[in-house]
């Protein structure tokens, strides 16, 4: 998972055409550590359909601000810059629960995109 750790790189990659999923975390959210063993099957798992970044919530508080990200870990799926949809509560998110939501994601996504 590509880290990013300026407002300018985030922008960049959310602007993309390319389904992107900002994941938000901190070093010390004992529920971002619980995720961490099996994020990078996820991340194999969707790499066909979507990117992954992640966002130390403590490195870029203003756009956590600007974004409204309370909870953490926390998870936004964009596409060209555009927010598609959200999972951010304070409650431990499941591997069920983030693969329900990257699911939803990817079919927010394909329903905006252009009809061949």
């Amino acid at each position: 998972m590509e880290k990013i750790t300026n407002e300018s790189d985030f922008r960049e990659r959310v602007g993309a055409y390319e389904l992107t999923v900002a994941v938000f975390k901190t070093t010390w959210c004992p529920d971002c550590h619980f995720i961490n063993p099996f994020m990078p099957d996820l991340e194999a798992s969707y790499a066909d359909r979507l990117r992954f970044i992640e966002i130390d919530r403590d490195d870029m508080p203003d756009l956590c601000s600007e974004l409204n990200i309370l909870g953490i870990p926390s998870f936004i799926a964009f596409r060209e810059g555009r927010e598609l949809v959200r999972f951010v509560s304070k409650l431990r998110k499941s591997r069920e629960e983030i693969e329900q939501f990257l699911d939803r994601a990817v079919a927010v996504s394909a329903e905006i995109a252009p009809k061949a």
